[in-house]
């Protein structure tokens, strides 16, 4: 027997084999069951809960709970606790064959000291670009490139195209995060010179990407205080029976709200990106996790495409539209007032807030569609909240203020961008959304990255004179086909709308390619008034197209429920659905009103 030290027994050499379903009550100390417990063939756990040693004179009789993984452990007793701290150390790595501790008298292993060293930590991967994608976005603008500029063309518009269309590539393809890929874009329009460093950055000044990144601090601080929630839990309960009629109790109240506030940018990230992103959580589907398709994406989906429709169904519903009256009368000498538009708008604008949620509800189906606890149960989580938390009751008011803002801003000269400074002004001031979780809202600075970028580089196509270019030539083409007004009309109008995959803005499309086409229709023999209407009502409607066409674009979207794929193709069906209820029953409509 080994002279026991610090009233632990010394040891015997280890026991070869030990059955991982026997108990073993033995005189022999600790450490050689131990020991045998790391040797054996298959993990076993020794179970001990410390209390004081044993005394020199007394050799402790102690009971083990040995298992398998795969097996129950056999929970036995033992007449001593141990120490709750490990009572063997792993013995050094360098140790290469058994040797006794003179000091210990504990006979270490080989074997029990390889298998007790940590495994180094893996070196990280490096997650770089994936590559098919990236030599895809390069090939596009090196092709593009390399192709002369046709003649009227300047090469430096030409050499901005290349680089706009590669980074549109890049966006769908995406083979880096969005923001980083618009962030390459911009750097290749510097490195070669065709935009200055600060043309390239100038949009990060815009007041919209701006207001769209705050959107999402407002949704947080939503979310967070439970204000959203609540929200949500009383929309359930009202509505919340089935899937199809949530969606349209959030696609009308933001048509009831669109005349008042005349930012769909407000509108869909101050509102109803707060609202809809708590009633998502608040029925289990969440980004990221794979229960996107539960309800999310199509809600998603669908506030984003019936946003475009309330925006072209009032004057006031979006802040390019004055700008599409104003050229009108500018152009045709006629003006277009808020009356007459609503009037034009309200039939073929009902009828796609109707159709368009559940053309979507069938085409791209959420897996609950109907629920009939779900009312009950959101009055049972709205009676556990209890009142109105103080953090609330600011989120409350602050939202109230801000939509105040929006609603009268035109009054008191305060803009949409600024009063939403405001409103996040107060809400770090009084904690309810601090600074660090403003700087965590990834998404909000990604979208304002590659949202920026995309509205630099088209409003440089503008002023390098490509669109200009653009227009004079499809109005030569048109003109030049000898159709009927009508055959002539309709492919100025797909021209006119489809165009808008190259703009980031309702604004500069608008501002650019608006009058030229107004004026080429009214040359055909197009009724002038009924040209600028349809003009004006599609400039709105053509922003569901892409991610990035209009100001609640990239707010929906950057919720991350719907693939970019997924979120251009149902665009454009969407865009094929309403183009011709647009000008199918609103033709009708507006020949019984006299437009035409």
């Amino acid at each position: 027997m080994l002279r026991p030290r610090n009233g632990i027994p010394a040891v015997h050499p280890p026991i070869p084999h030990l059955s991982p379903t026997t108990s073993i009550s033995t005189t022999t100390s600790l450490a050689a069951a131990a020991m045998a417990s790391s040797t054996a063939a298959s993990p076993l756990t020794c179970h001990h809960l410390g209390a004081s040693a044993a005394p020199r004179s007394r050799i402790p009789t102690l009971s083990f709970s040995l298992r398998r993984r795969s097996s129950k452990p056999i929970s036995l007793s033992h007449s001593h606790s141990l120490p709750s701290k490990p009572l063997f150390a792993p013995p050094p790595a360098a140790s290469a064959s058994p040797s006794p501790s003179p000091s210990r008298g504990v006979l270490q292993p080989a074997s029990a000291s390889a298998a007790a060293a940590p495994a180094p930590p893996p070196k990280p991967a490096l997650q770089g670009a994936a590559i098919k994608p990236l030599l895809a976005t390069i090939a596009t603008g090196v092709l593009i490139w390399l192709v002369p500029a046709p003649a009227g063309v300047p090469r430096n518009a030409w050499q901005l195209l290349a680089i706009f269309l590669s980074t549109i590539v890049g966006i769908i393809t995406q083979p880096l995060p969005l923001g980083a890929v618009a962030l390459l874009g911009l750097g290749a329009a510097v490195l070669t010179r065709t935009l200055t460093f600060a043309a390239a950055f100038s949009a990060f000044g815009d007041p919209i990407p701006w207001l769209i990144a705050l959107a999402f601090f407002f949704a947080r601080g939503f979310i967070k205080t439970g204000l959203g929630s609540r929200v949500a839990y009383a929309f359930v309960a009202q509505f919340g029976s089935s899937s199809l009629g949530l969606g349209y109790a959030l696609v009308f109240a933001e048509a009831l709200l669109a005349p008042a506030i005349p930012s769909v940018s407000a509108r869909a990230g101050g509102i109803f990106l707060p609202l809809v992103k708590s009633l998502c959580e608040a029925c289990g589907s969440r980004s990221g996790d794979g229960t996107e398709r539960r309800l999310g994406a199509w809600l998603m989906l669908t506030c984003f495409q019936t946003s475009v429709v309330s925006s072209a169904m009032f004057l006031t519903a979006m802040a390019a539209n004055p700008l599409s009256a104003n050229l009108t009368a500018a152009t045709i000498g006629e003006g277009i007032g808020w009356t007459l538009w609503a009037k034009a708008a309200i039939v073929p604008g009902l009828l796609s807030l109707v159709l368009v949620p559940l053309i979507l509800y069938v085409i791209y189906p959420p897996e609950v569609k109907s629920s009939p606890d779900a009312p009950r149960l959101a009055k049972e989580r709205l009676a556990k909240m209890g009142p109105m938390s103080k953090a609330e009751t600011i989120m409350a008011g602050t939202l109230v203020l801000t939509v105040g803002l929006w609603i009268f801003g035109g009054m008191l000269n305060v803009d949409a961008v600024s009063a939403a400074i405001l409103g996040l002004s107060v809400l770090l001031i009084t904690g309810v959304v601090t600074w660090k979780e403003c700087l965590a809202e990834s998404v909000a600075w990604d979208t304002l990255t590659w949202f920026a970028a995309l509205i630099a580089m088209a409003g440089y196509l503008n002023k390098y004179g490509l669109i200009s270019w653009f227009s004079e030539t499809v109005v030569k083409f048109v003109g030049g086909l000898g159709l009927s007004w009508q055959l002539s009309f309709g492919v100025l109008v797909l021209l006119y709308f489809y165009s808008h995959y190259f703009f980031a803005s309702g604004a500069a499309h608008i501002g650019a390619m608006f009058a030229a086409f107004l004026s080429v229709a009214s040359a055909l023999g197009t009724p002038s008034l009924f040209a600028a209407m349809i003009l004006s009502f599609l400039s709105n409607l053509m922003g569901g197209l892409t991610h990035y066409g209009i100001g609640s674009a990239p707010v929906f979207y950057g919720a991350g429920y719907v693939p970019l794929a997924q979120w251009w193709g149902y665009g454009f069906v969407i865009s094929v659905v309403n183009i011709i209820i647009w000008l199918g029953a609103g033709g009708f409509w507006w020949k019984m009103i006299g437009l035409w």
